[in-house]
């Protein structure tokens, strides 16, 4: 066992509030492609996603959340895994905003990366 740190008290800290707030955005937004939110609907169709991917796109977002969970939970390699593939579907959709030039709401994808991101970065860190 080891003792604990600042440091290491600062990234668990970190670590544990990033990856909680990841797992409920990734959660959050997989409901609301599952009951097909009318805003899901509208962006998908301005990029180009068919709607009978919904149930697909959300099913990755639900497992990378519930991997995350994992990982939390203490199975490390499956969170850091999850984190991963959260990283590359939401670099996925940022370019798939770019390629339709849908850019005045490419925060969003934007802002689901920089948490996957964050994510990754605090899990393998942790």
């Amino acid at each position: 066992m080891t003792i604990p740190t600042p440091r290491t008290s600062i990234v668990f800290t970190a670590y544990l509030i990033i990856t909680v707030v990841t797992i409920l955005a990734n959660a959050g937004i997989a409901v609301a492609d599952l009951a097909r939110a009318e805003f899901v609907l509208a962006n998908s169709a301005e990029v180009g996603v068919p709607q009978n991917w919904h149930i697909w796109l959300a099913s990755l977002k639900a497992a990378g959340a519930a991997g995350l969970l994992l990982g939390l939970l203490g199975v490390r390699p499956v969170g850091i895994a999850a984190a991963a593939g959260l990283v590359v579907f939401f670099v996925g959709a940022v370019i798939t905003h770019v390629r339709a030039r849908v850019l005045y709401n490419i925060a969003f994808p934007g802002g689901y990366l920089a948490l996957a991101v964050a994510s990754l970065a605090l899990t393998v860190a942790y």
